[in-house]
């Protein structure tokens, strides 16, 4: 076996080192954090190790973020006190332990304020009035559809009444505070609408990405006991038309828990329908009151779980918790971002990923500004199709993935040249390191040498960004991921003794020291795989499952996924072993990265498995693609994937 060295390869030493973009240098508006890389240190000193506390008790600290993001009983002195009883960093082993076992201060109870009608509010935050200097009237969200010929649209007075309404929709059925209801709908601003109203009467919701099949929504709708599915009547993407309610009735054959399925008509056609069951959205709407007040929650009181693929072949329900999680979006996107008032921000991921709950819905609304929603492909009908968006919303921010910049890259400039895209500051990359090709034509070509490229780096089981650029005080290397976000510690462990490695120069396993306060609290029915999951590999650190290298300049340079072959072939010390022996049946079934979403290998063999046609063979060549994509070559296999879910 190779022998394995701690010391960082230099690949990356003499790497081009970019200035603070021009348009956040010479702009009127002053970064957040900046000029200076010493400015980003300052502050991140003070979220971190023994003198955190000092950050999170000063006063103007707790008034400033208490402004910005959320509005509280008059009984409460601040939400980041409640964080500091629960956290305590430094001074609370770092065990994950279970949540339904903790004790919780009735310090962190919160409310929302009423939002204006034109406005979705949310459990904590009201888009019209989350940044205090926001325009009530000014619409937080935008659709960009997937055909052309249809023009993008805001929520208008009467659909805003009917979302309003939602809540009250869901109370009608008989939901209650603590109930789990499944979501499974496409792109479109009423998949935002119904998160809200589910966070309004502190339910928790459930998203399931609607371009799964009916067996794995089956799967997730089982596992968590949803008693209502939101979904609608046929979706679009790329031109085609999905049949979102047949593959409803398919899965919901074997959930007879669930009672009410509610459906957007979104193309107004003939689709099937179950008696009793069944409701239109828009029908049940009419019919209740538009106000419901909200309820008043814990901080700890789950906000949604979502399904994340497991090495096991079991996706792993992510809880995340109503406090900390919002706190986690509304600051990355504030800082990350460095988004101000009359931004309007453009998330291009899906709202049935992890990517999409934080940067498309919470952060940007709890912030104030306009978010927009992407409904199609980066390349229907025509690869101009971001560019376009970006030229007719005036959009300030762009966050995207690698696979996407990489695929436009490939189909030319010329698509990009022609457009208008002076409204842009910030880039964003996510779901994967950007390998420099991509970040550098990214930076050209839309960027136009104007903007700051943030390559993010965090995880589902994170709930918002961990390590990334600060566009307005840190110097930027294509494909670094750079320094880690107020409140993350960061370290690289020696993966054979699980010891520190300290300086730069350095390579092994990437770990975080302390918790925060957007960290996923629980694996939904299954606190002891949370355990075993993520903290028991390294006792007293969270283990990300990522390789990283620290280089000369202190940048984090994330590797990839830490696979059973890497650490077969890398690490066979038995100390290592002893630390990971639990889990090495679903590190070898390895989890692979698709088009920035996390895949595991085993749920993939699986449905090679079952269907009939596959065999037992999982497969026997790798096409040699380099976009990150995975294939399987077996006879027969297609319905197989398609009914497991796979893409």
């Amino acid at each position: 076996m190779p022998e394995h060295s701690h010391e960082h390869s230099h690949e990356h030493e003499d790497s081009l080192v970019f200035p603070v973009a021009p348009r956040l240098r010479d702009s009127d508006r002053k970064p957040h954090v900046g000029p200076h890389r010493d400015d980003y240190e300052k502050h991140h000193a003070l979220t971190v190790g023994e003198h955190s506390d000092k950050f999170w008790d000063k006063k103007h600290t707790l008034e400033s973020i208490s402004a910005l993001l959320f509005d509280f009983t008059r009984k409460l002195i601040s939400f980041a006190f409640a964080l500091l009883k629960i956290y305590r960093l430094r001074k609370t082993p770092f065990i994950g332990t279970d949540p339904s076992k903790q004790s919780v201060p009735e310090a962190s109870s919160t409310v929302t304020s009423s939002g204006s009608p034109k406005a979705v509010s949310m459990r904590h935050t009201t888009a019209s009035t989350a940044g205090r200097t926001s325009t009530p009237t000014r619409p937080r969200s935008s659709t960009r559809p997937t055909s052309p010929e249809r023009a993008a649209s805001s929520p208008t007075a009467s659909s805003s009444a009917r979302s309003a309404a939602s809540p009250n929709v869901l109370k009608d059925f008989g939901v209650n505070k603590g109930d789990t209801i499944s979501i499974y709908l496409p792109m479109t601003w009423h998949a935002a609408a119904a998160f809200l109203a589910c966070a309004r009467i502190g339910a928790v919701h459930s998203v399931v990405f609607a371009g799964f099949s009916a067996e794995s929504l089956r799967d997730r709708v089982r596992d968590c006991a949803s008693r209502v599915l939101i979904t609608t009547d046929e979706g679009r993407r790329g031109g085609k038309t999905i049949a979102t309610k047949a593959i409803v009735d398919a899965a919901l054959k074997e959930c007879p828990g669930v009672a009410h399925v509610l459906v957007l008509r979104r193309t107004g056609k003939p689709v099937p329908w179950t008696q009793g069951r069944d409701k239109w959205w828009h029908e049940e709407a009419e019919r209740v009151q538009a106000y419901c007040p909200p309820e008043v929650m814990s901080a700890e009181d789950p906000l949604f779980i979502l399904y994340t693929s497991g090495s096991t072949g079991k996706p792993k329900g992510v809880v995340h918790t109503t406090g900390g999680y919002l706190l986690g979006a509304a600051l990355t996107v504030k800082y990350v971002f460095d988004v101000h008032p009359d931004d309007k921000f453009a998330c291009m991921a899906d709202v049935g990923w992890i990517t999409g709950h934080t940067y498309i819905v919470y952060g940007p609304l709890a912030n104030g500004i306009t978010t927009t929603i992407f409904e199609s492909t980066p390349v229907y009908p025509t690869p101009a199709r971001y560019w376009q968006h970006v030229q007719e919303h005036k959009i300030t921010q762009f966050y995207s993935a690698p696979t996407a910049i990489r695929l436009l890259r490939r189909l030319g400039h010329h698509h990009v040249a022609g457009h208008d895209l002076s409204s842009l500051r910030v880039l964003g990359s996510v779901g994967e390191p950007i390998n420099p090709e991509a970040w550098h034509w990214y930076n050209e070509h839309v960027g136009r040498g104007q903007c700051a490229i943030v390559d993010t780096f965090w995880q589902t089981e994170t709930g918002s960004i961990v390590v990334t650029p600060f566009p307005g005080a840190i110097e930027t290397k294509p494909g670094a991921a750079t320094v880690p976000f107020f409140g993350i510690e960061t370290a690289i462990l020696d993966p054979q003794t699980g010891a520190l490695l300290e300086g730069n120069g350095v390579e092994g396993v990437l770990v975080i020291r302390n918790p925060w306060p957007s960290l996923a609290r629980t694996v939904y029915g299954d606190h002891k795989r949370y355990l075993e999951t993520y903290m028991k590999p390294y006792p007293g650190f969270f283990y990300t499952g990522d390789g990283a290298a620290r280089d000369k300049d202190g940048y984090i340079w994330i590797k990839g996924r830490v696979d059973g072959t890497s650490i077969l072939s890398h690490f066979p010390s038995y100390t290592f072993y002893n630390n990971v022996s639990h889990l090495l049946p679903r590190l070898i079934a390895d989890v692979i990265n698709v088009s920035g979403h996390r895949l595991s290998t085993a749920e993939i063999e699986s449905a090679l498995i079952l269907h009939t046609g596959g065999g037992g063979d999982g497969g026997d060549r790798d096409d040699g693609r380099a976009d990150g994509a995975g294939r399987a070559r077996v006879r027969d296999a297609e319905a197989g994937l398609r009914a497991r879910g796979g893409r």
